[in-house]
């Protein structure tokens, strides 16, 4: 690790201040910064300290949704009986995303912003574009098991590793961020971008701003569910996971919301599986059209072709057992 300057923000506009020169980053809970810089992915020269800003809130909104405040614990948030009422399947996502003692450390805001888990990314003797623009991607070619089947490019074919962005895409969240032009909303599903030829470029974070809190919006009373598929039961990143809401209404769906895991740059949204379920009758052969639809524009590499029919199969079950 490298030498770098640490400094202890005091509150929200001296950490933005701080963050407005070279390279910086912003520390919260480090459970995913520390190991970058260990490996000498991430150099910044000063680390920002914002562990002790007040962002650590669950707060009610007027319009009946709820505040996560980005220095919430994960497991604070998946604890919280509001979200386990209102939102199950957030709760789940939560609960399946690394070990009890990193959920005790790790906070929202660091979760939307953890990085790739690409081996290629960690790896320095290797190209990476998203490491290092324009040297090349290994993983293309290389061994591409874990990668993306969705949304990927000629420069990048990494996958977005968190649980909880899946959950949150599902739920319409919206993003709060401040920097220095002042505050501004992104809805989640804007929030993190597909590779195309810059990869590098993972968030629509503008320079020195900062998030601050993720709001879940009011939802009618829908079923949830949040299914994970990994290679071990125990603390491992989704080969596939599935983030569903279902509302049924006199045997037919009213509400329909689809995120998958695991396959993209970014948690995926099944807009088109979405809209072919929203009206139609909550059936066998309607999920399996929907299901076929989330995977309908995949792509997949040498290695990971498994992964078209397991998310196929993933939200197919899914539904049925929503429904």
């Amino acid at each position: 690790m490298r030498e770098y300057a640490y400094v202890r923000a005091n509150d929200v506009a001296e950490a933005i201040g701080l963050a407005s020169e070279g390279p910086v980053a912003y520390l919260a809970g480090g459970t995913n910064l520390f190991d970058l810089m260990r490996e000498e992915v991430e150099r910044p020269e000063r680390v920002v300290d914002i562990s002790r800003l007040p962002l650590s809130a669950i707060e009610e909104l007027p319009d009946g949704g709820l505040r996560l405040g980005a220095l919430a614990r994960n497991a604070h948030v998946a604890a919280d009986d509001r979200v386990r009422r209102r939102y199950p399947v957030l709760a789940r996502a939560l609960l399946n995303g690394a070990s009890p003692q990193l959920r005790n450390r790790a906070t929202v805001g660091g979760n939307l912003l953890q990085r790739t888990r690409c081996r290629y990314f960690y790896d320095l003797g290797a190209a990476c574009n998203k490491r290092t623009p324009g040297a090349g991607c290994d993983a293309i070619g290389g061994f591409d098991r874990g990668h993306a089947i969705l949304g990927a490019s000629e420069s990048c074919v990494a996958v977005h590793p968190s649980d909880m962005c899946v959950a949150l895409a599902a739920l319409d969240a919206t993003v709060n961020l401040t920097g220095p032009d002042g505050d501004r909303n992104v809805p989640v599903s804007d929030f993190h971008l597909l590779p195309g030829e810059t990869p590098q470029v993972e968030t629509a974070l503008r320079k020195g701003e900062l998030v601050t809190s993720v709001d879940l919006p009011p939802w009618p009373p829908v079923r949830g569910a949040y299914v994970k598929v990994r290679d071990r039961a125990s603390y491992a990143f989704a080969l596939v996971s599935v983030a569903v809401l279902l509302q049924v209404e006199g045997g037919r769906i009213a509400v329909a919301r689809i995120a998958l895991g695991g396959v993209a740059h970014k948690p995926w949204r099944a807009y088109g599986a979405e809209e072919l379920l929203t009206g139609a009758a909550a059936d066998e052969p309607v999920f399996g059209a929907a299901a076929a639809e989330a995977v309908a524009e995949a792509r997949p590499l040498r290695h990971n072709a498994f992964k078209t029919e397991l998310a196929r199969r993933l939200i197919r079950r899914t539904l049925g057992e929503l429904s």
